[in-house]
């Protein structure tokens, strides 16, 4: 993968952040959905579907497109802004979020907006998912295969052994074509990960199974990019990148709380929460001016 220009890494970061701001408007106007998780991963997925995923908009059931498995349905919303940016559907559409008759449910639902690779709601069942299709690929077009499986995975979902179950079998049959990415932002809907269901040494646990494993901050472009690529040139077993996020990232008030793990902002909560994202995208401007 070529290396990132600062040009580059500027253009993304405004579009993580206008990402972050269809986010709120979306909530806000479904009056229910989850806040924290959508904002702490709108950098990785910006960074997917704006730089380092083999698709193509226009054509969505390309057969030689990347495949991007969201297993941890509930932060669809950042999915769908994203989604959407990208040029998947029209911008308007953001607003019919979880009403009746959208095609933007509060779970991913393949059956009402194709273009998804699957639906998802049970927790821990993407990766499962993910594994399927990485083997599929390998069994049909063996090394020679360009695609690439890309699991997006959260912490709190480790509680369940269906992940670990699917990690052993990815590295048992060593699927290179399978990247799967943590969002490690340490709080469930419950509370902080650590408190419920302690996770760590959770890079020991996925080396264990026989995959490449990277830590990285989940909100820096050039890392971010620059793990996918060595994920990519890891040839003898499937990789996960374990992306330190905050939650509620970039809304001061929401950042760390659990409490906003799987609630929507109401009207003053979203207007305080624009407010800041969009003095934190005329500060991103400045800084790469």
């Amino acid at each position: 993968m070529p290396e990132i220009t600062d040009k580059e890494i500027k253009t993304l970061e405004i579009k993580a952040n206008e990402i972050r701001q269809s986010i709120i408007t979306m909530l806000l106007e479904a009056g229910s959905g989850h806040t924290a998780g959508p904002l702490g991963m709108a950098d990785v997925f910006t960074a997917l579907f704006f730089h380092i995923l083999n698709h193509n908009p226009k054509r969505p059931d390309w057969a030689d497109r990347d495949r991007v498995v969201l297993s941890n349905g509930h932060i669809c919303p950042v999915l769908y802004a994203t989604m959407a940016h990208a040029g998947y559907f029209p911008m308007e559409e953001l607003q019919t979020l979880r009403k009746f008759g959208s095609r933007l449910q509060g779970h991913p639902h393949r059956e009402y907006l194709t273009m998804l690779e699957t639906s998802s709601g049970p927790l821990a069942s993407g990766l499962s998912q993910a594994v399927g299709m990485a083997l599929a690929d390998k069994i049909d077009n063996g090394v020679e295969s360009h695609k690439t499986i890309y699991a997006l995975l959260s912490d709190g979902e480790h509680d369940s052994g269906q992940i670990w179950e699917a990690a052993m079998l990815a590295g048992k049959n060593r699927l290179r074509n399978l990247i799967a990415i943590v969002d490690r932002n340490n709080i469930q809907i419950d509370g902080f990960t650590e408190d419920i269901m302690p996770l760590e040494p959770l890079a020991d646990k996925w080396r264990a199974w026989n995959w490449h494993v990277q830590e990285i901050d989940g909100h820096n472009m050039e890392e971010i990019i620059d793990a996918v690529g060595k994920a990519k040139a890891v040839f003898e077993k499937p990789s996960v990148i374990i992306a330190r996020t905050i939650p509620g990232k970039g809304v001061p008030d929401f950042e760390r709380k659990f409490e906003w793990h799987g609630k929507p902002p109401n009207k003053e909560e979203a207007a305080m929460a624009l407010n800041a994202l969009r003095t934190l995208g005329g500060k991103i401007r400045s800084e790469h001016e």
